[in-house]
């Protein structure tokens, strides 16, 4: 017969840790890396390089601010990661061989749907004029080859000046981002409303839709089509730091 007195007493031993392989490190530093960038895409976007802080980067991420140091260098090194995350996600949606009214919608539904990086944008745009040392992920000037692709696969109108339709169409998707209160007082609604983005990217579509030959842009007369100098019709340059940095083929 068993009693209470005979029952063994539970273990209170504390049960042994797994030891921490070298995968379960490289998650925690890819977690660490992932939760810096997002956070300094917040900050920088919020302040501009020069008005971020690595300490305020650092708390949102809920890290210690030695390991910006330790992933990325410095402020700097850590901010040109976060324009070479863009341009990785720039890729991911941005294909250049899709038609120019397809390419527009799809860089205006990321800047509504995140306007972080055009914010970004914005403040490197305001500061760099003014001699501010804002890092850049590269000095090299704009490839306009993939307007000139358009225009000679009679898709954009010949008399169209490449860099001024380049700069027109940044314009255009960076206008609700950067100018979110005109936008409501235009349209009545906030950008982040669906009905904002659907009549404001049929507005778009329509406009890059007359830049062809046969539109108030062009002379009327359609263009024979010319054979692509690239298969994909992308635009992939090297950037000065080892990366390959995608153009949009527009």
């Amino acid at each position: 017969m068993t009693t209470a007195d005979s029952t063994p007493a539970a273990s209170t031993r504390p049960t042994p840790r797994r030891a921490r392989t070298r995968e379960d490190r490289q998650v925690d530093a890819d977690r660490t890396r992932a939760a810096l960038l997002d956070a300094a895409l917040e900050e920088f976007a919020a302040r501009g390089f020069a008005g971020a802080r690595v300490r305020d980067i650092a708390e949102r991420a809920g890290v210690s601010k030695d390991l910006v140091n330790y992933h990325f260098g410095s402020k700097e090194g850590l901010y040109l990661a976060v324009q070479r995350a863009w341009l990785r996600r720039e890729a991911s949606f941005a294909d250049p061989s899709l038609p120019l009214t397809e390419l527009v919608a799809r860089y205006l539904d990321d800047a509504l749907r995140d306007p972080r990086p055009m914010r970004l944008l914005a403040w490197r745009g305001l500061s760099e004029p003014r001699g501010a040392d804002t890092p850049r992920a590269s000095a090299d000037p704009e490839d306009l080859s993939g307007v000139r692709r358009r225009q000679d696969e009679g898709e954009v109108a010949q008399g169209l000046d490449p860099a001024s339709l380049r700069l027109l169409l940044l314009g255009a998707v960076a206008a609700p981002v950067v100018f979110p209160d005109m936008a409501r007082r235009l349209f009545g609604t906030g950008i982040d409303d669906p009905d904002f983005h659907a009549r404001y990217e049929r507005g778009l579509r329509t406009l890059v839709g007359r830049l062809g030959p046969d539109g108030p842009a062009g002379d009327g007369e359609p263009r024979e089509a010319l054979p692509s100098t690239s298969a994909t019709g992308g635009e992939a340059t090297e950037t000065g730091n080892g990366d390959t940095e995608q153009r949009p083929g527009t």
